[in-house]
């Protein structure tokens, strides 16, 4: 399959906070954050529903990841912290609550207990999400506060989910929001449209391994958890495994996806045509999330989109892919819109697959996968092609270097979105991945986080 076959067979996306029922949400400013902007972003299930997570596999992963792996296991030790149920996600944005010992791991405590008394639910059913500054404490009674006041402005409605949106940013400059429908089997052999919706945030700090900034997926669809994590993995080895910024994975990565039921469609079936209609739609959603983090990258002006085909199969064509917009001198020339296709080469020549974990996700078996991981992407030079911003730049079998109007590129290059395309001419295997530019504004932003 095609790039554009795989994109043509996904669901229509739009960029709008679409509420799935069952749920309820807000946000709201707690003064965590110095700049008095919303901090507090509470997302309420109306019952106990079926959750699935991917989390950073960082050595100093958060508070918040590890007790929401903790109380994952705790509702369905089958799940190993993977999947199991939820009532409620906490999300505190301005200090990341990592690396901060068992004070920290105490204060994440405090603040699952804190939710669960004012929404009624089971301490073990709140799941977390922390952003901000590694290595800080969170302030517990401004935590508390907020989340008082938060849980009294709970909606189900479109602008309850927005606001949580807004209150999950740090360092993003815009809200970033996506949803989509999709239908599934209903009662007596009807058909039910249900909703699947998103919330993300993440613009620095983004190289994922197994897992994504943090992002919240809800749906009205109905599945058990452990469905819901058959549908989720191999979603963020697509989609989020294939996005970077600056090549720095986060200690607080994490992406929920839970489903209320709340639709009346049947129970997804593992392996049915439900399941694939199902993971097309989160697919659909998890992947403008992921352009949307990229194209607002800490300092960036331009997304970055490498299209690779002709690769020996998928999991190398990602490899490609990732490998060439993780590059510092490519995303630096791309902000310069200089069409220096050698970066790209030499990118491209140095790839490696990644982890056995996220390629057995992705589809290979599990022997295939700790077998190739790390393993170099194959390249060969004479057969490699080339273009940037659809003009052919490199064509080993036409010799190599093409002829090509360098100010009518530079030109097509100062866009919004700079395309990268390279054909392996190896096979059939293909793969994308997402970055943005590298600018003056990043390492300038960067320099001064803390101060």
């Amino acid at each position: 399959m095609t790039i554009e076959a795989r994109l043509a067979s996904r669901p229509d996306v739009e960029r709008r906070a679409a509420m799935p029922a069952g749920f309820r949400a807000a946000g709201l400013a707690a003064g965590i954050k110095a700049s008095g902007r919303p901090d507090v972003a509470l997302i309420v299930a109306d019952r106990p529903v079926a959750a699935a997570a991917v989390f950073t596999p960082n050595a100093f992963a958060a508070a918040p990841v590890r007790l929401s792996r903790s109380n994952l296991a705790a509702g369905l030790p089958a799940g190993g912290g993977r999947f199991g149920t939820a009532a409620a996600v906490i999300s505190t944005s301005g200090c990341a609550n990592a690396a901060t010992g068992a004070a920290g791991d105490a204060d994440q405590v405090k603040v699952g207990s804190i939710v669960a008394a004012e929404v009624g639910i089971a301490p073990s059913e709140v799941l977390h999400l922390s952003t901000g500054l590694i290595g800080t404490r969170l302030p517990l009674d401004r935590v508390a506060a907020g989340v008082n006041a938060v849980a009294l402005a709970l909606e189900a409605s479109d602008a309850g989910l927005l606001a949580a949106a807004e209150s999950l940013r740090t360092t993003d400059s815009v809200v970033k929001v996506a949803t989509t429908t999709v239908e599934l089997p209903g009662p007596g052999g009807s058909t039910v449209s249900a909703r699947v919706s998103g919330i993300a945030k993440g613009v620095g700090m983004i190289h994922p391994r197994m897992a994504t900034m943090l992002a919240v997926l809800l749906t009205d669809a109905a599945a058990s958890s452990a469905a819901l994590s058959a549908v989720l993995r191999p979603v963020a080895a697509l989609t989020w495994d294939q996005l970077t910024v600056d090549g720095d994975t986060s200690t607080n990565d994490t992406v929920f996806l839970l489903a209320s039921g709340a639709s009346g469609a049947e129970a997804v079936e593992p392996g049915s045509p439900a399941e694939a209609a199902l993971r097309s739609a989160v697919e659909a959603v998890a992947r403008d999330l992921a352009r949307q983090q990229a194209a607002d990258g800490e300092g960036a002006t331009t997304l970055l989109t490498c299209a690779v085909v002709g690769a020996e199969d998928d999991a190398s064509a990602r490899a490609v892919a990732r490998a060439v917009v993780a590059s510092s001198l490519v995303k630096a020339a791309v902000h310069g819109r200089d069409p220096n296709w050698g970066r790209i080469a030499s990118a491209a020549g140095c790839a490696r697959l990644t982890d056995a974990a996220v390629l057995e996700a992705a589809g290979l078996a599990p022997i295939e996968a700790a077998a190739r991981a790390g393993s170099a992407a194959r390249i060969d030079p004479e057969r490699l092609r080339i273009s940037i911003a659809g003009q052919r730049m490199f064509d080993g079998a036409a010799g190599g270097p093409q002829v090509f109007d360098q100010a009518a590129v530079r030109a097509a290059m100062d866009a919004l979105e700079v395309v990268l395309e390279l054909d392996l001419g190896l096979g059939e295997g293909v793969g994308e991945a997402f970055g943005c530019d590298l600018s003056e504004t990043y390492v300038t932003e960067n320099s001064e986080y803390t101060t």
